[in-house]
């Protein structure tokens, strides 16, 4: 597709503007030491953009967008807007070529480009979902622990003898 360059920057632009202002700034920088989610972000769209003109779906497209939603559904941004960065490239599309989409007969390539764009926003989903369960089981299993340890602190634990299956067997076992 034509103006890829100009698409890819607008596209960019509009992901950065989903952060705080004074934020956006620092995620333009491009080292990947020192801003690992602009650097994932900018090396990202590319490959995103190239592999939907191509018609793929494949392992270095879902890695690429796996990479950069994990990094949003961390940073607490809501479903629709880890995924929306997707679909922003939509409007940008529109935006720069829009018109000759139909001056040029490219209606057909359009549809299928905008079915492949949805395709991999369903995907978005998926990832980001998989990621938040991730983070809550994290979570709670920090809370279990945190509060096995208290309880333990406060000498509030004890051992439950092992039950063997057989109740009278147990019943003359002594207990710690």
């Amino acid at each position: 597709m034509e103006n890829r360059s100009a698409i890819i920057k607008k596209w960019h632009d509009l992901i950065l503007r989903s952060y705080p202002e004074e934020s956006q700034g620092f995620f333009r920088k491009k080292d990947q030491f020192s801003n690992p989610v602009g650097h994932a972000i900018y090396q990202g769209l590319p490959v995103i953009y190239e592999a939907l003109l191509e018609d793929g779906e494949g392992g270095d497209v879902c890695g690429v967008v796996d990479g950069i939603i994990r990094i949003r559904a961390v940073q607490d941004f809501s479903p629709s807007q880890a995924v929306s960065f997707l679909f922003a490239l939509k409007a940008v599309i529109k935006e720069e070529i829009g018109g000759q989409l139909f001056e040029k007969g490219l209606f057909q390539e359009w549809v299928a480009l905008d079915a492949r764009i949805d395709s991999l926003a369903l995907l978005g989903f998926d990832i980001y979902t998989q990621c938040r369960q991730k983070i809550f089981d994290i979570r709670v299993d920090q809370a279990k622990k945190r509060s096995a340890r208290l309880l333990q602190m406060a000498g509030l634990t004890y051992e439950v003898p092992e039950y063997s299956g057989n109740l009278q067997e147990d019943e003359g076992k002594p207990t710690n």
